[in-house]
């Protein structure tokens, strides 16, 4: 009897214990996605707190008013930049930013590496490519930029490639690898997909697949 009894209370244990770890297991994704947002949100307030002192009074008592701003200005900047106004001036300032030796390599670095992750621009990561990576056996996703140069090419008889390989999660730094053709597997996915696997360790793959 005792050990019906015990044996009854494990049961009820384990499947209020599945219970729990299933109502959890549901709420955790939706319960991190709204923190991650928040937080994003306040990080982006705390950047944009100047932008506040600028704002019209009707504006203040709008919560987060700050970025609904940023965001106009910026499509205001855009839409100006295309019908070719501010365009020389931006040229003008990218210029004189060139010019500054310990800022010019921060921007133009910046710069860079958003115009190629832009689809928009000429300036892109041509394919998603496998490498063996950082060691024999281990291969890493990687951004194939362009061809090496025959002039740095360690071996003039093999053709060698420039390859971006990011880091996780934070994929705006990474390592610059320079392989061969031959060790350099092309895939077909897509850089949303290759980001998303970056971003997030592996746990989102694609869903075609």
């Amino acid at each position: 009897m005792i050990k019906k009894i015990k044996h009854l209370s494990c049961n009820v244990v384990n499947f209020l214990w599945s219970v729990f770890l299933n109502g959890l297991f549901t709420l955790l994704p939706i319960i991190l996605t709204f923190g991650i947002f928040a937080i994003t949100l306040r990080l982006l307030q705390s950047w944009l707190k100047p932008i506040s002192k600028i704002q019209p009074a009707f504006l203040r008592c709008i919560p987060y008013s700050e970025i609904i701003l940023a965001i106009i200005i910026i499509f205001l900047i855009g839409t100006i930049l295309k019908i070719f106004v501010l365009r020389s001036l931006i040229h003008w300032i990218e210029g004189l930013l060139a010019r500054i030796p310990l800022v010019r390599p921060i921007y133009m670095g910046i710069k860079h590496l958003v115009q190629a992750f832009s689809s928009q621009d000429k300036i892109t990561f041509k394919k998603i490519v496998l490498i063996e990576f950082p060691r024999k056996g281990l291969f890493s996703i990687g951004f194939l930029t362009s061809e090496l140069v025959s002039e740095l090419s360690p071996d003039k008889e093999k053709k060698f490639f420039n390859v971006f390989v990011p880091t996780t999660p934070n994929p705006t730094s990474g390592h610059f690898v320079i392989t061969p053709e031959e060790q350099i597997r092309v895939t077909n996915l897509s850089r949303q997909e290759a980001m998303a696997m970056i971003i997030s360790g592996g746990i989102i793959q694609p869903d075609r697949f």
